[in-house]
Parts: structure tokens; sequence; C-alpha cells
């Protein structure tokens, strides 16, 4: 084989190589990212969710001790589905917030699907 063969190909490998790092680079950069957005949501979510909770609870029981004793009842009634009511609410906004956000890895894959079509040409 002539030198200038195999410093060719020397050449290719070495930015076969390179492309490869770059790409998991990538990889482990949108990683670090998506576990970092993930567990930000996590940690809010639960707070939110005691601190809500515990808000609503407190001003459910205060509204049921303010109305007169023949009203209790109702107004007990009214507390749990304003509670329901408020559950499907936040419930059918976090499917659309779930439905809207891009495929995770998304940039890792297209990059990865653009090398192997520059490849295979």
């Amino acid at each position: 084989m002539s030198g200038g063969l195999m410093e060719s190909v020397q050449h290719f490998i070495a930015g076969l190589l390179d492309l490869g790092r770059t790409r998991f680079e990538l990889f482990g950069t949108e990683l670090r990212e998506e576990l970092a957005r993930l567990a930000t949501a996590v940690v809010g979510g639960l707070a939110v969710l005691v601190l809500a909770a515990l808000g609503l609870g407190f001003c459910g029981l205060a509204l049921v001790i303010y109305v007169s004793e023949p009203h209790r009842l109702a107004a007990a009634i009214g507390v749990a589905g304003l509670f329901f009511v408020a559950a499907l609410v936040v419930g059918l906004m976090l499917r659309r917030m779930a439905e809207a956000k891009p495929r995770a890895f998304d940039a890792t894959i297209s990059e990865l699907q653009r090398d192997l079509t520059a490849i295979r040409q």
C-alpha cells in the first residue's frame, strides 16, 4: 500500500472518530439537561402539591366552619366538588404540557440520522 492511501484512510478514521466523539458529547449534554429538568420538576412539583393541598384544605375547613350549622353539609360537598374540579383542570393542563414537550434526545437523534445519510452517500 502506498503511503498516501494509508494516510487517507487514517484521516478518514480520525474524522469518523471525531464525529462520533462530538455526537456522544451532544448526547451527554442533552442527558444532563434532561436529568436536571426532571429533578427540578419533581422537587418543585412536590413542593407545590404539598403547599397547595395544605392551603386548600385549611381554606375549605374554614369555609365549612364559617357556614351556619344547617348548611355545613352542603358547604362540605361544595368544597369537595371544587377540589375535584381543580384536580381535573390541573391534570388536563399537565397532559397538554407533556404532549407539547419535544421528544427526549431529539437533537442527538437528528444529528445521528444526518450522519448516517452522509455516510450512505
